[in-house]
């Protein structure tokens, strides 16, 4: 079978892009999708995406995590499957799509891709960390001098110990750099290790941060390894909405698989 595949990237999170509204892919076949996305053996991608039909909007985002398995909202993935649609023609420069989590508005401002995250109505402090789900589950924790910091040790411990266990959860390093901005390093549950950027994760620290008081902006910049993102949000009583996660995704290349 032979199959066209796009490889995307935002901000040094890639990912391959495949068009499924034919529904051809062979999405149950989990060794297949860890193949592709392995960096020796395969393309090479911290998860693979569907573009698939939907009823209730322009598009189905079916993600996937690295090693197979499906996966929770990606936020970068989102970025660039919204980028993706719009090189289909599927949509123009406004669109509402479907992702695990459910229905996401979107927007592209000059190669800026603007996702509307779901609100957030919780976000629980411990002695050491926050805890908050943005459409992933997220463990956020200040450290010093990040760029020297064991991310991979130590995010893969938290990531499998308690409370965390088999689900797991994506765990956050943070620096802060100004008022309104923050250097984050993320440990990827279904990567299994760091990645250069996690859309997500940025979401859930810029909420964290000024829940905790160390900002007071309703705009947040996070610096993650492969770029910048930002993230808008309106405080309320009982949590956050209006939440935009934003950043540049762009193709990177395009080539047939044989499988």
């Amino acid at each position: 079978m032979e199959q066209i595949f796009f490889k995307y990237q935002g901000t040094g999170n890639d990912f391959i892009l495949i068009d499924d509204r034919s529904n051809s892919f062979p999405e149950d076949d989990k060794s297949l999708i860890k193949q592709l996305c392995d960096r020796r053996f395969g393309i090479g991608s911290d998860g693979l995406i569907l573009l698939q039909n939907a009823s209730d909007s322009d598009f189905k985002m079916v993600y996937f995590n690295a090693n197979g398995s499906i996966g929770s909202l990606c936020g970068n993935g989102a970025r660039c499957t919204v980028a993706f649609a719009k090189y289909l023609g599927c949509i123009s420069d406004v669109t509402k799509f479907e992702a695990s989590d459910g229905l996401h508005n979107a927007r592209i401002e000059s190669n800026i891709i603007f996702i509307k995250m779901l609100d957030v109505f919780d976000v629980k402090n411990f002695n050491t960390h926050s805890f908050l789900d943005t459409g992933s589950p997220h463990h956020v924790q200040m450290v010093k001098d990040l760029k020297q910091y064991n991310v991979y040790a130590n995010g893969k411990r938290i990531r499998e110990g308690e409370p965390y266990n088999e689900s797991g959860s994506n765990v956050n390093f943070v620096e802060q750099i100004s008022e309104n901005k923050f250097a984050i390093r993320t440990y990827e549950r279904g990567v299994e290790g760091e990645t250069l950027s996690c859309g997500t994760g940025a979401t859930a620290v810029a909420l964290a941060m000024h829940f905790n008081k160390k900002t007071t902006s309703n705009t947040v910049v996070i610096q993650v390894e492969g770029g910048t993102l930002e993230i808008e949000f309106e405080p309320t009583q009982k949590g956050y909405q209006n939440i935009f996660l934003s950043g540049p995704a762009e193709q990177v290349y395009s080539g047939t698989l044989n499988f």
